[in-house]
């Protein structure tokens, strides 16, 4: 077996929203949008398309992550960009066989030879913090309506650089996106079924909580 980490190309395009989309759908809500995500940021400004990265499997493509810039502010105004990524998808026949670590851990170090020092994610700490995130509490970082979301993960690419003062998180408009939009793109992939599972709850229940100080 033969795996290859590259940037993606226009020709990968397809294959990667089918990725997200079969890797998505379902898990957090009925259906999915990521794939649809993925079609329209990276036309944005704050996209990094150094750092969309593919992995393929016998020349195969079964993997994809995508990072766009963001923003912390600190209490006096100064403003630090950063990344985020996702989506991040592996197609799931190959999950759970360590290629979304090996996009993580290639793309991070990418970003830092770019001169990233700090990434921010929304995530569940499960498939995270063996990648080296910690919550956002450890760093003082906050989310813009003055909470500190459970889901909310920060990795310093190189350490002490948020040096522990306040920082509130500001996302990329890149991640807004229209619900009608994303519907009508979905409609040009073959029909797929919307259904609930338990890992919805799960999402609603970590995606709803708030650390305490």
């Amino acid at each position: 077996m033969k795996t290859t980490i590259r940037p993606e190309q226009p020709s990968d395009y397809r294959q990667v929203e089918t990725i997200h989309r079969n890797a998505f759908w379902n898990l957090y809500v009925p259906g999915a949008d990521e794939h649809y995500l993925a079609h329209i940021i990276r036309n944005h400004a704050d996209f990094v398309p150094e750092l969309d990265l593919v992995l393929e499997r016998n020349a195969q493509v079964i993997g994809n992550i995508m990072y766009t810039k963001a923003k912390l502010v600190d209490e006096n105004g100064n403003e630090k960009t950063i990344l985020t990524f996702g989506p991040v998808a592996i197609d799931p026949a190959f999950q759970r066989q360590s290629f979304g670590k090996q996009l993580m851990e290639t793309s991070m170090k990418r970003a830092t030879e770019l001169g990233y020092d700090t990434i921010v994610i929304f995530g569940d700490p499960d498939n995270y913090v063996e990648r080296g995130f910690k919550s956002c509490q450890k760093f003082n970082v906050w989310a813009a309506d003055n909470t500190q979301p459970t889901a909310m993960l920060v990795k310093e690419l190189e350490p002490n650089v948020l040096d522990g003062r306040k920082w509130t998180y500001h996302e990329s408009p890149a991640m807004s996106y229209d619900k009608e939009a994303a519907e009508q793109f979905d409609a040009t992939f073959p029909a797929k079924t919307k259904d609930y599972q338990a890992s919805q709850e799960a999402f609603y229940i970590l995606s709803h909580s708030v650390l305490k100080s």
